[in-house]
């Protein structure tokens, strides 16, 4: 399958950010983390639960569900039952994301989402992130502004009950996010360490890097044929 593209490979790294996961809901933000998602629930994670982004549960177009955003809010964000993947703008080395602003909050250079839903989320169920271009001024030292709450921060406000961080995946490979730093898991066909590390501001562990897995053929149907018969995801990531 030497014709499969990054974005198909990102596709399949995001989909195993699920693998396990079992009957939870999946909450993915962005193209490539939603086709991700479909993907998973389609082969091996069928029981995940899918949301339309406001009421309904949905499973390859048909409504299966019925479940209001502040259902949502109180029965499953507060308790661990979500795995939610977000865009950064920022990572540091502590696993702190930025979506708000670059620069000092009192007066950035650049206004971004703002907090949104980043620090409740990432304080209460399971937490991984998505960044289409990897580079240094995506993995910096330290964010300008927190809204996704790292591991230290959470420890230190008494917050780690389901705080639970777990990975990056970008458009050169897999991170996992500990508490001892950011491991790389593995790279993108195509992909050296060396690129990770030289577009990476901090020291990352490369001792155990892998390759990601290719898609399965019938994967890769899935998402050509059925999930994304139009190829948006190589406009995402190139």
């Amino acid at each position: 399958m030497s014709d499969v593209t990054r974005a198909e490979m990102a596709v399949v790294a995001c989909a195993e950010l699920f693998r396990g996961d079992g009957e939870i809901l999946a909450s993915p933000m962005g193209l490539i983390p939603s086709l991700g998602a479909r993907l998973a629930r389609m082969t091996f994670e069928p029981d995940l639960l899918l949301s339309d982004g406001e009421a309904f549960l949905v499973a390859d177009g048909r409504v299966e569900g019925w479940q209001p955003f502040r259902k949502v809010l109180d029965t499953v964000v507060p308790h661990g039952k979500r795995h939610v993947v977000m865009g950064a703008n920022q990572i540091d080395r502590h696993g702190n994301q930025n979506i708000s602003a670059i620069g000092a909050h009192s007066r950035p250079a650049k206004q971004l989402l703002g907090m949104r839903g980043a620090p409740g989320n990432t304080v209460n169920h399971r937490t991984s992130y998505w960044v289409p271009r990897h580079s240094r001024r995506v993995f910096v030292d330290e964010v300008d502004t927190v809204c996704g709450v790292g591991f230290e921060r959470a420890r230190k406000a008494g917050g780690e009950r389901f705080h639970d961080l777990h990975r990056v995946v970008t458009n050169l490979g897999v991170l996992a996010l500990r508490p001892d730093g950011i491991r790389l898991l593995s790279v993108h066909p195509g992909v050296s360490v060396d690129d990770v590390v030289e577009n990476t501001t901090f020291e990352i562990d490369t001792s155990d890097v892998t390759v990601t897995r290719l898609p399965t053929p019938d994967e890769l149907h899935l998402l050509r044929e059925v999930l994304d018969p139009e190829s948006l995801r190589d406009k995402e990531v190139r």
